[in-house]
């Protein structure tokens, strides 16, 4: 089954509030996991990091990353309060750690077993190393990237998953974890790859979901795909290419002020999206081609049979002017009709009547 993560991000706006009914519609909408970010602004940008393009044109105000995202920091306490908040919904926390304080809180006090490394931090390899050697499993966004720096992130990771803590980390050592059994082994185990347009919203002719394919075949992952499209069609359609994982941006009004929720979805978009995949999980059932159960009892209906075109006598040659296939299909297959025909009649046949030769 397809794991679906209900992204909240910072579409909480900083508002203890808002982050909880968030939980709410996650969970109503039938998400497996909601996600959060975990960020010290201070730490993640510089005082003179400008916003991205989308995010003054979503927030319509020009300010310092660091200004924006200092009002979109979750506190420490209300981490915990939303983890205990999930657990008593049954809906499973996440979080994206974008430095290492953050990433350090995560796993040792909040106790995560399942990590998601964003598509910025892909080539952050210190970040990545840190994320690899908690032992988590781990989502690997692939945004802006290049096959080549994939291939390097994951041999960071297989470093970090099947080196010691004393092991020197270098190219070299990446390069030769990722070329050894134990690290492919690792990566196959731990790891889910996800095709990614890193835009707000992502374009439509940017997509390029077949990508999501080539990651699957390329690292031999289980890949997904995380989506910042409008609208559902791409993550259902990513489902039905064989996607394990979607991620989709959900707010609780597009409206609001802050740099994602334009490109996110509502409550009931995201529930018809949910509804909409386990459907396409169902119908894409299996891959042996065979008659179904409700099949079975319209093949003599909607199937042909060889009857008499007109009325035949006994001992009468059979040809093509008086054998022709009609329904139902309950009786001779169509497939005798050259066998039969020159033979003669074993009995008088009415215009109509199923041939029983």
């Amino acid at each position: 089954m397809t794991l679906i993560i209900a992204e909240a991000g910072v579409n909480h706006n900083g508002q203890e509030e808002l982050a909880f009914a968030l939980v709410d519609a996650a969970h109503k909408a039938g998400a497996d996991i909601v996600k959060f970010q975990t960020f010290k602004a201070k730490n993640l940008v510089t005082e003179e990091a400008k916003q991205a393009e989308y995010q003054i044109t979503n927030t319509q105000k020009q300010e310092s990353q660091l200004a924006m995202l200092s009002r979109l920091e979750l506190s420490y306490k209300m981490h915990h309060e939303l983890v205990q908040y999930c657990d008593s919904l049954g809906i499973e926390f996440l979080s994206t750690a974008f430095d290492l304080e953050s990433l350090a809180f995560l796993v040792n006090d909040l106790g995560l077993t399942r990590l998601k490394l964003p598509s910025g931090e892909l080539t952050n390899a210190p970040l990545v190393l840190a994320h690899a050697r908690t032992g988590c499993d781990l989502i690997v966004s692939t945004g802006m990237a290049t096959l080549s720096e994939i291939e390097t992130a994951l041999g960071v990771i297989a470093f970090g998953y099947i080196s010691g803590e004393n092991a020197k980390p270098s190219i070299i050592a990446f390069q030769e974890a990722y070329a050894s059994d134990a690290g492919q082994k690792a990566l196959k185990e731990k790891v889910t790859i996800l095709h990614c347009t890193t835009e707000y919203p992502a374009p439509i002719e940017e997509i390029n979901l077949k990508a999501m394919d080539t990651l699957g075949r390329a690292f031999n992952l289980e890949a997904g795909y995380s989506d910042h499209s409008e609208g559902i069609i791409i993550p259902i359609a990513a489902v039905a290419r064989g996607a394990v994982l979607i991620e989709k941006h959900f707010t609780l009004d597009r409206n609001m002020e802050g740099p994602d929720h334009k490109a996110s979805l509502e409550p009931q978009e995201l529930e018809a999206m949910v509804k909409a995949i386990r459907q396409i999980e169902v119908a894409l059932g299996s891959s042996v081609k065979t008659p179904t159960v409700s099949e079975i009892k319209n093949k003599a209906v909607a199937r042909k049979s060889l009857v008499a075109a007109i009325d035949i006598q006994y001992g009468e040659v059979l040809t093509e002017f008086n054998l022709t296939m009609k329904r139902p299909g309950s009786g001779l297959s169509p497939y005798r009709y050259w066998d039969l025909l020159g033979q003669k009649a074993s009995k008088a046949y009415i215009a109509g009547d199923l041939i029983i030769e």
